[in-house]
């Protein structure tokens, strides 16, 4: 499959909801290795400090589903979650496999990374000499890794783990890390932009991102461009309660400032989305995601800005919004 084709695939699905993605994403993979006479995607999945959603989400993948992924398009040399090893044995695997595939392998980062009292808040093993925290894996094997991906919000910006009063100082990996991230944010992430970022990397390295290094392929328009209830915003028709049919844009969406495209990719087995079951886009998939989004309900002009997570993510939620709207108007 030639790179324009496969973009033009993800395009597709965001405006006639065909999922051509899924359904093609595996066959040109095998193609691509078999014709170029390569393995399998090595990939290291390190869980940090995070609700384990994302893994979750991911295990709900679809066309191709889970099995799929792993037999056809990654090796899965490391994950807390999917891996049988346990102890001496899952360390002694991480790091031989870390040194092995030094420069090629994925980086896969579930989670926050605690910074507070030099990262003891998540200790990802413990030998029986020292503790080893996130902050300390995650420095060593960024350092390592031939691409770098922060899985879900929290990973990308710091998302829920980060929210105020941030007692154990959390970050995204972009804070922790000097190099470039791959952020696929989304709390949880929508398993076919994780997938799909895995199949552009295999076949044709790093994707196009945006000003948050997000991949414009899933990320590269609103929520409210192409939301089910668009054409009642435009007609400043807005819902009075939860269950109206009208726009929820006065029951608090912030749809028009939240790139992903849900409204057509939808979710598990894409079948539904937020809005569709008569529930606001809160915005998982921001940079000042959660404290930008709440008080949940209260419409977008009066959210009280006063949540945000201290000057600094304010400062950068701002920029960052800033652009947004620039490259990906509503």
């Amino acid at each position: 499959m030639e790179k324009a084709e496969f973009i033009q695939i993800c395009r597709d699905n965001v405006t006639t909801a065909n999922h051509e993605l899924s359904a093609k994403i595996l066959p040109a993979a095998r193609k691509y290795m078999l014709h170029q006479n390569k393995g399998k995607l090595p990939v290291i999945w390190l869980e940090t400090n995070d609700s384990g959603d994302n893994n979750i989400a991911f295990m709900n993948t679809t066309y191709p589903y889970l099995q799929q992924v792993f037999a056809d398009m990654i090796n899965l040399l490391y994950s807390n979650t999917f891996m049988a090893a346990q102890g001496k044995d899952a360390l002694d695997l991480l790091f031989s496999s870390a040194k092995k595939y030094k420069g090629n392998f994925i980086l896969v980062v579930e989670g926050a990374i605690p910074t507070k009292d030099n990262g003891i808040y998540n200790v990802v093993a413990q030998t029986k000499k020292r503790a080893i925290t996130a902050l300390e894996a995650v420095t060593t094997l960024g350092e390592m890794a031939g691409y770098v991906i922060a899985l879900g919000t929290c990973a990308s910006f710091g998302g829920a783990s980060s929210a105020a009063p941030n007692l154990t100082g959390s970050v995204g990996v972009n804070k922790v890390l000097t190099r470039e991230i791959i952020n696929v944010s989304g709390c949880p992430v929508n398993p076919d932009w994780f997938v799909g970022t895995l199949a552009h990397l295999l076949m044709y390295g790093k994707p196009e991102l945006d000003a948050l290094g997000r991949p414009t392929l899933f990320y590269g328009n609103t929520i409210h461009r192409h939301c089910q209830r668009r054409s009642y915003f435009d007609k400043k028709d807005f819902a009075e309660k939860l269950g109206d049919i009208e726009c929820m844009f006065s029951l608090g969406c912030i749809g028009p400032k939240t790139s992903a495209d849900c409204p057509y990719r939808q979710w598990t087995n894409h079948v539904s989305w937020p809005v569709k079951v008569n529930t606001p886009c809160i915005g998982c998939t921001n940079q000042d995601f959660p404290d930008g989004s709440t008080p949940f309900f209260v419409p977008l002009p009066q959210k009280d800005k006063s949540t945000q997570t201290g000057a600094e993510k304010s400062g950068s939620a701002a920029k960052g919004d800033s652009n947004e709207s620039k490259k990906n108007p509503i």
